[in-house]
């Protein structure tokens, strides 16, 4: 009986052990699978998350290849430094010709041509420079004034469409070149079509994009550089105005000092 008793005892401790093995293995198994379940739910939902504007642009940069991507951001790099300094030069240009000119008057009217010519010397910009060249013509007469105002505001204009072109040169560049990106590509991704001998979209579905790629990159710097490039031609445009507006004052200035 105590035999008995005892092989009971055993059995019934190797069952519980048995069980409480079993639930603990399930429960770890359990613990493992939803960890597992929710690292690959945080992967998935990382993945699927949004890319912000600057990673989803870098992303996209480095897609379209190191080749005429490169090539592009040069064309946008060098646009804008021409045309931020083309646009500080401008902005340093311009004058309140309005003040000038009564300064001017003022000065004429009170110490003469001397008077006048040091206050264009102490004023900055090319309608300054234009006074100053019309006023040292003064002994000369009207007309040479004139023609030496004329002959210095095409100087004057000169320097300020100073590299502007080069501007307008790199909005043509840019897009070509993403053009030329998207013809190699496409050319890439029929090449790979004669090779396999099939029409599969993975074949081709990569070069396509890159190609693809190119164009709106070269297409996004055009339209940065052209926004920049109208802002300073309008600039340009305003101060070579004012700089007509004023040769055409200071020839009447000159007329009534005269008098």
């Amino acid at each position: 009986m105590k035999r008995l008793f005892s092989i009971l005892a055993i059995t019934g401790m190797m069952a519980f052990g048995t069980t409480n093995a079993t639930t603990i293995a399930n429960t770890n198994t359990a613990v493992t699978t939803t960890t597992v379940s929710t690292i690959q739910e945080e992967t998935t939902a990382a993945a699927d998350e949004p890319l912000g504007f600057h990673q989803e642009l870098k992303k996209r940069f480095i897609e379209g290849g190191a080749g005429f991507m490169g090539i592009v951001l040069l064309c946008l790099i060098l646009g804008l430094a021409i045309a931020i300094e083309r646009i500080i030069f401008l902005n340093l240009s311009t004058t309140n010709t309005k003040k000038l000119t009564q300064s001017v008057e003022d000065a004429l009217s009170s110490g003469g041509v001397e008077a006048a010519k040091e206050v264009c010397r102490n004023t900055k910009g090319p309608i300054a420079s234009i006074y100053y060249q019309g006023l040292d013509r003064t002994d000369e007469g009207i007309e040479a004034a004139e023609k030496a105002v004329v002959a210095y505001g095409g100087v004057q204009m000169g320097q300020l469409e100073k590299n502007v072109s080069w501007i307008s040169l790199f909005i043509a560049l840019a897009p070509m070149l993403g053009f030329m990106g998207t013809v190699i590509g496409m050319i890439q991704a029929f090449d790979k079509i004669e090779a396999a001998g099939d029409m599969q979209p993975s074949l081709v579905a990569g070069g396509i994009k890159v190609a693809l790629l190119t164009t709106v990159f070269g297409l996004i710097v055009a339209i940065i550089l052209q926004i920049f490039y109208n802002y300073i031609i309008a600039k340009i445009d305003s101060i070579v105005n004012d700089m007509e507006d004023a040769s055409i004052t200071l020839m009447d200035l000159l007329i009534r000092n005269k008098k």
